[in-house]
């Protein structure tokens, strides 16, 4: 089951700590859902370094919904 993190109103670094301690705690095929109206470049190369990888969609409202899962993990 996804774990989504709204964090549109959230103020830094609060998406990134919420998103790291929701990683800390995924399950093998379970994802984390990242609502942002901004590339979370700094969150990007921790992903990498920590085995995940990520997908982007861009919503209408300019809204970025990035799926992180790990990497070799069946999405």
């Amino acid at each position: 089951m996804p774990v989504l993190i709204d964090g549109r109103d959230m103020v830094p670094p609060e998406p990134l700590e919420r998103t790291i301690n929701a990683l800390e705690k995924l399950a093998p095929n379970d994802e984390v859902v990242l609502l942002l109206y901004c590339q979370p470049f700094p969150l990007y190369g921790i992903l990498s370094r920590d085995g995940f990888a990520w997908r982007e969609n861009m919503q209408d409202d300019g809204t970025r919904e990035i799926h992180i899962f790990r990497a070799g993990a069946a999405q």
